[in-house]
């Protein structure tokens, strides 16, 4: 049965916003919102659900590949992560991730992804990755650094869809570093992540017309992704950010290596107790075998 993933999206966003009505059980930490006290490095109790909807829309007209500017490519990703508590002392989360993806090429507005469509040559989107998801505290004693490992799947049969890139065909295992540090002002905030990515599977392999027909570019590589951000707090329900981050996705095997470094800011706003909205922007600033484009992001976190 064909999934209608727009639907599935629109469902999640409509599951969202009835469950800013339900009434938030307690919560120990101290006073301040969601965006200052639970950080990516912080995890929630037990029967507590943090639920995240995040869109990110990169869009180039410039790569490390030619010179001058090139047709417009467009790739958005909406994620879907949902993890739960699990024991009493809020050292252990588990959960699921979900991956939806529209991609237009020649030239084509960005927003035209949004439509979610299928044309042959311009358009490609569908439902990418699935991914079980655990979180947790390594040291008792240090509680603002966690690790997040997923595994994620692949729902693509294959990489280039009507002679558009869609997603990557791999079996991915991440595993994400967080740590955050608050100076004692509270109004400032430091925190800190790695994301290390490894991809299993099948080399790219090519048709004699130069057409990827199987296996993956990205196939037995590690991709290493620190990046450093740095929160200023005007008041507890908003904060203003600035974001530093550096990709390198090593060859071991594939004979495919890649690189790039991204600078941004971006706005986060705690719209009730429950809910906040962030929003994101980054630019490519330099990289090797890449795009050299930039992001707009908008997020939404429901915490219950």
């Amino acid at each position: 049965m064909k999934i209608q993933t727009t639907n599935l999206w629109l469902l999640a966003a409509f599951v969202i916003s009835l469950c800013v009505n339900v009434q938030a059980q307690e919560s120990s930490e101290e006073e301040g919102s969601v965006i200052q006290t639970l950080t990516p490095s912080k995890l929630i109790g037990k029967g507590q659900y943090d639920i995240k909807w995040f869109n990110n829309l990169y869009t180039q007209t410039e790569s490390t590949f030619s010179d001058g500017r090139e047709a417009r490519q467009t790739f958005f990703t909406s994620t879907l992560e949902a993890y739960t508590g699990v024991g009493n002392n809020k050292k252990w989360n588990v959960g699921v991730i979900l991956e939806l993806r529209s991609n237009v090429i020649r030239d084509k507005w960005p927003l035209e992804t949004l439509r979610f469509q299928n044309i042959e040559g311009e358009r490609a989107s569908g439902l990418t990755a699935f991914a079980p998801s655990v979180k947790f505290v390594p040291f008792e004693s240090i509680n603002n650094f966690s690790i997040q490992s997923s595994v994620f799947i692949p729902l693509v049969k294959d990489e280039v869809k009507d002679g558009v890139f869609l997603a990557q065909k791999s079996f991915r295992i991440q595993n994400r570093f967080f740590y955050d540090y608050t100076f004692p002002s509270k109004d400032w905030q430091i925190f800190a992540e790695l994301n290390s990515e490894f991809s299993l599977g099948k080399d790219a392999e090519f048709n004699s017309d130069g057409v990827q027909v199987d296996g993956s570019f990205a196939n037995n590589s590690l991709n290493l992704t620190p990046g450093i951000f740095l929160s200023y707090f005007p008041s507890s329900k908003f904060t203003i950010l600035a974001l530093a981050q550096h990709s390198q996705r090593i060859d071991l095997g594939n004979n495919f290596e890649q690189d790039f470094t991204a600078l941004g800011g971006g706005l986060k706003y705690q719209l009730t107790k429950e809910l906040n909205v962030e929003t994101l922007y980054t630019n490519f600033v330099r990289g090797n075998n890449t795009g050299l484009g930039e992001t707009f992001n908008l997020g939404l976190r429901l915490v219950l």
